[in-house]
């Protein structure tokens, strides 16, 4: 099969078919379709319908109704009904078609199977253990059920870097109790941090921006904690070193955040952002995708516990400049290794 640029959306051949106009995850499903047409390279979406809720559900997607129109020769013919995740669109586009194609939604009944196939289709190949298996399953859901709301995913981000920042405040204290809420408002900040990406790739709404300030909002949330951490153990046992290390901690955080920034994301991307806001492939970018991992928070929360979040911070300490000198030399040898 070779690549095509044109889409041709029909009835299915099934008896009493769901129309083409029911919702799915907050978007017509003929709609969806179309969206994640054109994200996947094809030029012309095509409709055989003429009816007024398909031309509705479609509305400035840059579908057409084609009704009794002729398709193009070289047109991708696709039921309507099916369900496909915006990977599988693209493949179809290159000429690539999968063996299965998505879900097909004959009846109402299945609608649920294709709405865990698209959320599972969310769940990235790099996460850490306890994203996929634990944090994951919370901000699905609720995505799952911000989808049909108004909701952006830059009010999500901001909505997480509020809650991690409110938690920051508490590790101000060196008590156990108030370390233990600030962790649990910061796992909970992790947790929703996934929502926007999630809303994002299931609203086709993606943006560069809108990676942006995901980047950095995480990032000026680990400072502060860091900071409120160094804060309250130079309180607690009145002496000013502990800022000390709370100044290398974010110091080699934000340092290592600016580096990947410039190196990575600075330059634009072609196209919206779907997993990554690197503009390419090299040791730097998939050292940033590599920050997005999280799973230190879960040491946090056990330290905080027993009122210990300053061990975390003195390892920070030691961990974060190094780290930029890591990022320093692998771009350092990626740059010795690129041909002249």
């Amino acid at each position: 099969m070779s690549p095509s640029s044109a889409l041709l959306l029909v009835p299915p051949d099934c008896p009493a078919p769901v129309p083409p106009e029911t919702v799915l995850l907050g978007l017509p499903m003929i709609r969806r379709t179309a969206l994640a047409a054109s994200r996947a390279g094809f030029s012309t979406v095509a409709v055989a319908s003429a009816s007024d809720p398909v031309g509705r559900a479609v509305e400035g997607t840059g579908a057409r109704l084609a009704g009794g129109q002729a398709a193009p020769s070289d047109a991708v013919v696709l039921p309507w009904n099916r369900v496909l995740r915006t990977g599988e669109v693209r493949e179809l586009a290159a000429g690539r078609p999968a063996r299965e194609l998505g879900i097909e939604v004959r009846a109402r009944e299945d609608l649920p199977r294709a709405e865990r196939w698209l959320l599972d289709g969310l769940v990235k190949d790099t996460e850490g253990f306890m994203s996929r298996h634990f944090e994951r399953k919370i901000s699905l859901a609720v995505s799952r059920r911000l989808a049909a709301t108004s909701i952006t995913p830059n009010q999500m981000t901001l909505v997480s870097v509020a809650i991690g920042l409110v938690g920051a405040l508490f590790f101000l204290s060196s008590q156990a109790a108030f370390e233990t809420v600030g962790a649990l408002l910061f796992l909970l900040h992790s947790i929703l941090d996934g929502c926007d990406g999630e809303l994002a790739r299931l609203k086709f709404q993606e943006s560069r921006f809108g990676g942006v300030l995901d980047f950095w909002g995480d990032n000026v949330v680990h400072s502060a904690v860091f900071s409120a951490m160094a804060i309250g153990w130079s309180r607690a046992i009145g002496e000013t070193w502990p800022l000390l290390l709370g100044a290398l901690a974010v110091g080699g955080t934000l340092a290592s955040a600016a580096f990947v920034y410039v190196r990575t994301m600075r330059a634009p991307k072609e196209g919206p952002l779907f997993t990554s806001v690197s503009a390419s492939e090299t040791p730097v970018s998939r050292v940033a995708d590599a920050l997005s991992r999280r799973d230190f928070i879960y040491l946090v929360l056990a330290l905080s516990l027993f009122g210990k979040a300053n061990w975390f911070l003195f390892l920070t300490a030691i961990g974060a400049p190094i780290f930029f000198i890591v990022l320093l030399a692998l771009d350092r040898r990626h740059a010795e290794r690129k041909p002249a």
